[in-house]
């Protein structure tokens, strides 16, 4: 199974390997440049060698990234728009260069716009980053979000639109997470309501489009849309959930990463237990 876990990439980001390798990991997700910032360092030659030497040692099979936490390329806001476009082609160039094949990131905030024309713009901003990164490899991952105030991607609808929207959509794909999902309204508890979600999904994204899942539980409630992340089995999803996630077979070749609280703490605790789900 691919499953791992977002590891620190303090300093460099070739090093975010050992600790994936030290739990047995076999998937695993990064941030490239720090995620609450604007600017960031080119990448050095030298950098990508030692992050290539290191993947191809590594058990690790599947590497994703996450955009910065700043970028909004929903905002009606032009100076914010802008600069949230630019930094998101500067992370896309980033894991191109890297050789990683998948950058998440949230579907941003219409700010008061309204979710149409959020989403309008959304798709208007990545038909330009496409535009100007024409041939690249790394595809982009629209993230399923928990919907607090104005955000995008709480529904399925939402991801489905946009992937209508976008000109070149076979490179987009879609992550979700287990967290986002639950709060947004997505019951994931038990087998019943489960399917019903899967089959949702299904109908209105489908499974290729799917190629990364976030593992993790949550401390707030059904339909909260608050996005607080809880450790896999100790928040209001449990354990019967990520059972229903770990045994499915749609599921089987998707990379599942855990967000939990504490996570380089006690990481592998959590990706212990659902090792032991999976089964």
């Amino acid at each position: 199974m691919l499953l791992g876990a977002h590891f620190s990439a303090s300093g460099g980001a070739h090093k975010a390997f050992a600790f994936a390798d030290a739990w047995h990991c076999t998937a695993m997700q990064i941030f490239t440049k720090s995620p609450n910032q604007w600017a960031s360092r080119a990448l050095t030659d030298e950098e990508c060698a030692k992050f290539a030497t290191a993947a191809a040692q590594s058990g690790v099979m599947v590497v994703t990234a996450h955009d910065s936490y700043l970028i909004n390329l929903a905002s009606p806001d032009p100076l914010t728009l802008e600069k949230s476009q630019h930094a998101f082609r500067v992370e896309l160039e980033r894991c191109e260069r890297l050789g990683v094949p998948f950058l998440v990131t949230h579907m941003g905030s219409h700010m008061g716009a309204g979710e149409e024309a959020g989403l309008r713009q959304l798709a208007a901003s990545i038909d330009k980053v496409h535009d100007e990164l024409t041939g690249y490899r790394v595809q982009i991952l629209l993230e399923a979000t928990a919907g607090q105030g104005n955000h995008l991607g709480y529904t399925f609808e939402h991801l489905a639109e946009v992937l209508a929207r976008v000109k070149a959509n076979e490179r987009l794909g879609v992550c979700l997470d287990s967290c986002h999902l639950f709060v947004a309204g997505y019951d994931l508890r038990d087998e019943r309501s489960y399917k019903a979600t899967m089959r949702r999904f299904g109908r209105l994204v489908g499974f290729n489009r799917l190629k990364c899942f976030h593992l993790n539980d949550a401390k707030t409630d059904l339909g909260s849309r608050r996005d607080r992340h809880e450790r896999i089995g100790k928040g209001k999803i449990g354990r019967e959930g990520f059972r229903l996630i770990m045994q499915d077979r749609r599921l089987a070749k998707v990379p599942k990463i855990i967000e939990t609280p504490d996570v380089m703490e006690v990481g592998d605790q959590d990706l212990r237990l659902l090792r032991r789900l999976a089964v």
